[in-house]
């Protein structure tokens, strides 16, 4: 088992890891499962022969918990098995935050080229394009703080999707 991750890996807003193995992708789906099954008092999830989403068990739902996405792929060139691990938010708080960062930077860039335009014609219809395209960013760089105070309170959760991901393979490379 060989274990690659970049600094850039780490800083990303979706950390990610990649660990490379000689298991097969069938050997590595039913083992997940069964492994899954042994800590389900510690986490819950989805397994299939592509792609797995494993989280941790807690007693509140909040949007900051993380979710392990594990994708397997198969290297032709070298024989092995190649497991991608994404760290992230629930699809739906990942959607609403992408909502938010979409709809912030598109009124920012409508207000702050009304603003421009207005300059540049010397007119005096639209006062508020300033200070609205201010707002705007504000708003970006808030939706940006929560983004991050979400993954710092989950980094213990993300800790031991890790360390399950990389003990699942350890114990069957045991066997």
């Amino acid at each position: 088992m060989k274990i690659e991750e970049t600094v850039l890996d780490q800083i990303r807003s979706r950390p990610r890891f990649k660990i490379i193995t000689e298991i097969s992708r069938e050997e590595y789906t039913a083992y997940l499962k069964r492994f899954l099954q042994e800590h389900a008092d510690e986490f819950q999830g989805n397994v299939n022969k592509e792609i797995s989403i494993i989280t941790v068990r807690t007693e509140q739902n909040n949007y900051w918990n993380p979710c392990l996405s594990l994708r397997t792929e198969t290297d032709p060139d070298e024989n092995k098995t190649v497991i991608r691990g994404v760290f992230g938010p629930t699809s739906a708080v990942w959607t609403f935050f992408m909502f938010l960062n979409f709809i912030f930077g598109i009124m920012w860039m409508v207000s702050i080229t009304i603003w421009l335009v207005e300059k540049q014609i010397k007119s005096h219809d639209f006062p508020w394009a300033f200070s609205f395209s201010i707002a705007m960013v504000v708003c970006l760089g808030l939706t940006f703080a929560a983004a991050r105070i979400g993954k710092w309170q989950g980094k213990k959760q993300m800790q031991k999707l890790r360390e399950f991901a990389e003990e699942s393979i350890r114990s069957f490379e045991k066997n």
